[in-house]
């Protein structure tokens, strides 16, 4: 098996936990802060920070969290996050109507989760004044969404699927699929 960085991992999982529990002292809006201000910081300081941050901001964090610089993370607090994960360089991930990312996921750079929508229904006023509506996300296990993506609120990304570079989710995608295009579409089951 290739050398995750789990190994590493292991070696500083206590100081690591110390370091956690020392930052859980901290309230909650001032590590929002904090977290703005590490957002853009790269290397393994960064990573560090980052996940020390978001494991005391979260619903749910797992171990071995990789969220690299300038990725957004909007309402956090909502947000639950299994073992295993990579977030990579400039996503947007709002978590305002629930989201629930499994274990073994890598989201590649510039892929958006969306958890909200506007409604349109309101003809007296402009749609971007019309009300949101929230919708949960949830992406299970063993999951690669690739490069660009939009994973739009109110879907499932079932277990072992691939999303692929650029692909719109509009819809539920099924286990052990490849689906890609605008919106997504089946490509074909792995």
């Amino acid at each position: 098996m290739a050398n995750t960085g789990r190994e590493k991992l292991n070696k500083v999982k206590g100081i690591i936990a110390i370091m956690v529990f020392l930052n859980s002292l901290v309230p909650c809006f001032i590590n929002r802060k904090l977290f703005v201000v590490v957002r853009n910081i790269s290397g393994k300081i960064g990573l560090l920070l980052r996940y020390i941050l978001v494991k005391n901001l979260c619903i749910e964090c797992g171990d071995n969290i990789a969220i690299y610089e300038g990725v957004y993370l909007k309402a956090v607090q909502n947000i639950k996050i299994g073992d295993n994960v990579s977030i990579h360089s400039m996503c947007y991930i709002d978590g305002t109507g629930g989201l629930t990312i499994g274990n073994n996921i890598s989201i590649a750079h510039a892929s958006t989760i969306m958890t909200t929508n506007h409604t349109w229904g309101n003809k007296e006023i402009p749609i971007k004044y019309n009300d949101s509506i929230v919708d949960p996300v949830v992406v299970k296990d063993d999951v690669w969404i690739g490069a660009g993506c939009r994973i739009l609120a109110g879907t499932t990304i079932n277990t072992r699927a691939i999303v692929a570079a650029g692909a719109v989710v509009t819809k539920d995608v099924l286990p052990n699929t490849i689906v890609g295009g605008v919106p997504a579409k089946t490509i074909k089951s792995i």
